[in-house]
Protein backbone atom coordinates (compact mmCIF):
# COMPACT_ATOMS: atom_id res chain seq x y z
CA UNK A 1 0.00 0.00 0.00
CA UNK A 2 2.79 2.31 0.82
CA UNK A 3 4.23 1.82 -2.90
CA UNK A 4 1.02 2.54 -4.51
CA UNK A 5 0.52 5.83 -2.74
CA UNK A 6 4.42 7.01 -3.52
CA UNK A 7 3.16 6.02 -6.96
CA UNK A 8 0.47 8.08 -7.34
CA UNK A 9 2.42 11.24 -5.77
CA UNK A 10 5.38 10.86 -7.64
CA UNK A 11 2.94 10.71 -11.26
CA UNK A 12 0.76 13.57 -10.02
CA UNK A 13 3.59 16.16 -9.54
CA UNK A 14 3.33 16.18 -13.47
CA UNK A 15 -0.32 17.95 -13.50
CA UNK A 16 0.97 20.61 -11.32
CA UNK A 17 3.09 23.40 -12.91
CA UNK A 18 7.04 23.49 -12.32
CA UNK A 19 8.49 26.32 -10.88
CA UNK A 20 11.28 24.59 -9.52
CA UNK A 21 13.68 27.17 -8.99
CA UNK A 22 14.47 28.05 -5.50
CA UNK A 23 13.84 32.02 -4.63
CA UNK A 24 13.45 33.32 -1.48
CA UNK A 25 10.25 33.31 0.48
CA UNK A 26 8.16 35.77 2.45
CA UNK A 27 6.93 34.59 5.70
CA UNK A 28 5.70 35.98 8.76
CA UNK A 29 3.88 34.61 11.66
CA UNK A 30 0.60 36.75 12.95
CA UNK A 31 -0.57 34.34 15.67
CA UNK A 32 0.62 31.23 17.77
CA UNK A 33 -1.91 29.62 15.07
CA UNK A 34 -1.63 31.04 11.96
CA UNK A 35 1.29 31.99 9.38
CA UNK A 36 1.60 34.17 6.54
CA UNK A 37 3.47 32.46 3.46
CA UNK A 38 3.77 34.84 0.33
CA UNK A 39 0.17 36.68 0.25
CA UNK A 40 -1.58 33.59 1.88
CA UNK A 41 -2.43 33.19 5.35
CA UNK A 42 -2.52 29.65 6.93
CA UNK A 43 -3.38 27.94 9.89
CA UNK A 44 -0.43 25.95 10.67
CA UNK A 45 -1.91 23.44 12.37
CA UNK A 46 -4.32 20.72 10.93
CA UNK A 47 -7.87 21.49 11.38
CA UNK A 48 -9.76 19.71 14.68
CA UNK A 49 -12.94 21.42 15.07
CA UNK A 50 -15.98 19.26 15.83
CA UNK A 51 -18.57 21.45 14.54
CA UNK A 52 -19.74 23.13 11.62
CA UNK A 53 -19.78 26.64 11.18
CA UNK A 54 -23.12 26.85 12.25
CA UNK A 55 -23.04 25.32 15.51
CA UNK A 56 -24.18 21.65 14.58
CA UNK A 57 -22.69 18.49 15.58
CA UNK A 58 -20.30 16.54 13.32
CA UNK A 59 -20.54 13.14 14.16
CA UNK A 60 -17.47 11.26 15.28
CA UNK A 61 -17.68 7.61 13.38
CA UNK A 62 -15.06 5.04 15.65
CA UNK A 63 -16.71 2.48 14.14
CA UNK A 64 -14.56 0.37 11.38
CA UNK A 65 -17.28 -1.21 9.14
CA UNK A 66 -20.01 1.92 9.36
CA UNK A 67 -17.00 4.24 8.01
CA UNK A 68 -16.91 3.05 4.55
CA UNK A 69 -21.01 3.35 4.30
CA UNK A 70 -21.10 7.29 4.94
CA UNK A 71 -22.74 9.40 2.44
CA UNK A 72 -22.47 12.58 5.24
CA UNK A 73 -20.08 14.30 7.03
CA UNK A 74 -18.08 12.23 9.86
CA UNK A 75 -14.41 12.74 11.46
CA UNK A 76 -12.71 10.47 13.25
CA UNK A 77 -8.53 10.22 15.43
CA UNK A 78 -6.23 8.00 13.82
CA UNK A 79 -6.61 4.81 15.71
CA UNK A 80 -9.31 6.63 17.50
CA UNK A 81 -7.11 7.99 19.75
CA UNK A 82 -7.76 11.32 21.87
CA UNK A 83 -4.01 11.55 22.20
CA UNK A 84 -3.18 11.38 18.31
CA UNK A 85 -6.22 14.07 17.91
CA UNK A 86 -4.51 16.43 20.12
CA UNK A 87 -1.32 16.33 17.87
CA UNK A 88 -2.60 15.80 14.76
CA UNK A 89 -5.86 17.05 14.81
CA UNK A 90 -9.04 15.09 13.38
CA UNK A 91 -9.31 13.37 9.76
CA UNK A 92 -12.54 14.55 7.75
CA UNK A 93 -14.41 12.77 4.56
CA UNK A 94 -14.94 14.77 1.84
CA UNK A 95 -18.85 15.26 3.02
CA UNK A 96 -18.00 16.97 5.94
CA UNK A 97 -15.30 19.27 3.63
CA UNK A 98 -18.77 20.12 1.16
CA UNK A 99 -20.98 20.36 4.16
CA UNK A 100 -23.26 23.69 3.03
CA UNK A 101 -22.88 24.38 7.04
CA UNK A 102 -18.90 24.95 6.59
CA UNK A 103 -16.76 23.29 8.04
CA UNK A 104 -13.81 26.12 8.59
CA UNK A 105 -14.33 28.83 11.09
CA UNK A 106 -15.83 32.03 9.90
CA UNK A 107 -13.16 33.99 7.99
CA UNK A 108 -11.56 30.70 6.79
CA UNK A 109 -12.06 28.17 4.24
CA UNK A 110 -10.70 24.54 3.36
CA UNK A 111 -7.93 24.96 1.13
CA UNK A 112 -8.86 24.84 -2.69
CA UNK A 113 -6.66 22.88 -5.09
CA UNK A 114 -5.90 26.44 -6.12
CA UNK A 115 -5.01 27.46 -2.99
CA UNK A 116 -2.66 24.34 -3.28
CA UNK A 117 -1.25 25.11 -6.33
CA UNK A 118 -0.07 28.75 -5.12
CA UNK A 119 1.15 27.72 -2.15
CA UNK A 120 3.73 25.15 -3.84
CA UNK A 121 4.49 27.10 -6.62
CA UNK A 122 5.17 29.73 -3.77
CA UNK A 123 7.85 27.44 -2.29
CA UNK A 124 9.49 26.64 -5.57
CA UNK A 125 7.32 23.77 -6.88
CA UNK A 126 6.11 20.16 -6.14
CA UNK A 127 9.67 18.64 -6.29
CA UNK A 128 10.90 20.69 -3.66
CA UNK A 129 7.99 22.52 -1.63
CA UNK A 130 7.37 19.14 0.89
CA UNK A 131 10.45 19.84 2.18
CA UNK A 132 10.19 23.76 2.91
CA UNK A 133 6.76 22.61 4.25
CA UNK A 134 7.57 19.94 6.58
CA UNK A 135 8.23 20.30 10.29
CA UNK A 136 12.32 19.75 11.08
CA UNK A 137 13.49 16.41 12.79
CA UNK A 138 12.03 12.63 14.10
CA UNK A 139 9.58 14.03 16.60
CA UNK A 140 6.60 13.12 14.17
CA UNK A 141 8.22 12.32 10.92
CA UNK A 142 9.90 8.94 10.46
CA UNK A 143 13.29 8.65 9.13
CA UNK A 144 14.61 10.29 6.82
CA UNK A 145 12.38 12.72 6.63
CA UNK A 146 14.35 13.77 3.59
CA UNK A 147 14.59 17.54 3.09
CA UNK A 148 12.30 18.97 6.10
CA UNK A 149 12.96 22.52 7.26
CA UNK A 150 9.79 23.80 7.94
CA UNK A 151 10.89 26.90 6.10
CA UNK A 152 7.39 27.93 5.20
CA UNK A 153 6.27 27.80 8.79
CA UNK A 154 3.56 25.40 7.50
CA UNK A 155 4.76 22.57 10.04
CA UNK A 156 3.42 19.59 8.18
CA UNK A 157 3.02 16.76 10.19
CA UNK A 158 1.98 13.01 8.80
CA UNK A 159 -1.37 12.67 10.18
CA UNK A 160 -1.84 9.10 7.95
CA UNK A 161 -5.12 8.81 6.95
CA UNK A 162 -8.46 6.47 7.33
CA UNK A 163 -9.13 4.06 3.95
CA UNK A 164 -12.55 3.49 2.26
CA UNK A 165 -12.25 0.28 3.95
CA UNK A 166 -12.31 1.68 7.50
CA UNK A 167 -8.52 0.76 8.17
CA UNK A 168 -5.93 3.57 9.54
CA UNK A 169 -2.40 4.24 7.51
CA UNK A 170 0.49 5.77 7.12
CA UNK A 171 0.55 7.60 10.32
CA UNK A 172 4.64 8.81 10.51
CA UNK A 173 5.19 8.37 7.10
CA UNK A 174 2.73 10.36 5.30
CA UNK A 175 0.63 13.23 5.83
CA UNK A 176 -2.75 13.94 3.36
CA UNK A 177 -4.68 16.91 2.91
CA UNK A 178 -7.74 17.09 1.16
CA UNK A 179 -8.93 19.60 -0.81
CA UNK A 180 -12.45 21.69 -1.30
CA UNK A 181 -12.00 20.72 -5.03
CA UNK A 182 -13.81 18.52 -6.95
CA UNK A 183 -11.50 17.11 -10.00
CA UNK A 184 -14.61 17.37 -11.84
CA UNK A 185 -18.37 17.40 -11.40
CA UNK A 186 -18.10 13.64 -11.50
CA UNK A 187 -15.22 12.92 -10.20
CA UNK A 188 -13.55 13.04 -6.61
CA UNK A 189 -11.90 15.82 -4.53
CA UNK A 190 -8.25 16.70 -5.10
CA UNK A 191 -5.96 15.57 -2.11
CA UNK A 192 -2.05 16.31 -1.21
CA UNK A 193 0.67 14.47 -0.34
CA UNK A 194 3.99 14.66 1.78
CA UNK A 195 5.95 11.81 2.39
CA UNK A 196 8.66 11.08 5.59
CA UNK A 197 11.12 9.94 2.19
CA UNK A 198 10.71 12.98 -0.23
CA UNK A 199 10.97 16.56 -0.99
CA UNK A 200 7.66 16.51 -3.14
CA UNK A 201 3.84 17.59 -2.36
CA UNK A 202 2.05 15.22 -4.58
CA UNK A 203 -1.44 16.06 -6.12
CA UNK A 204 -3.76 13.22 -6.28
CA UNK A 205 -7.61 12.53 -6.38
CA UNK A 206 -9.13 11.47 -3.22
CA UNK A 207 -11.91 9.47 -2.75
CA UNK A 208 -14.81 10.79 -0.67
CA UNK A 209 -14.54 8.09 2.14
CA UNK A 210 -11.39 8.77 3.33
CA UNK A 211 -10.69 10.43 6.35
CA UNK A 212 -7.88 12.96 5.98
CA UNK A 213 -6.25 16.40 7.11
CA UNK A 214 -7.81 19.70 6.21
CA UNK A 215 -5.84 23.03 6.64
CA UNK A 216 -7.95 26.13 6.37
CA UNK A 217 -6.71 29.27 4.87
CA UNK A 218 -8.04 33.06 5.50
CA UNK A 219 -10.85 34.26 2.91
Amino acid sequence: MRISIFLIIIFSNLILLDCSNDKSINISKNTSDTIKIGNQIWMNKNLNVDHYRNGDTIPEITNGVEWPNLTTGAWCYYHNSDSLGNIYGKLYNWYAVNDPRGLAPQGWHVATDSDWIVLVNYLGGPDIAGGKLKEEGTRHWLIPNSGANNQSGFSAIPGGCRKYNGLFIAMGTDGFWLTSTMSNFYSPPWERGISNERTNVGRAYSNKIMGYSVRCIKD
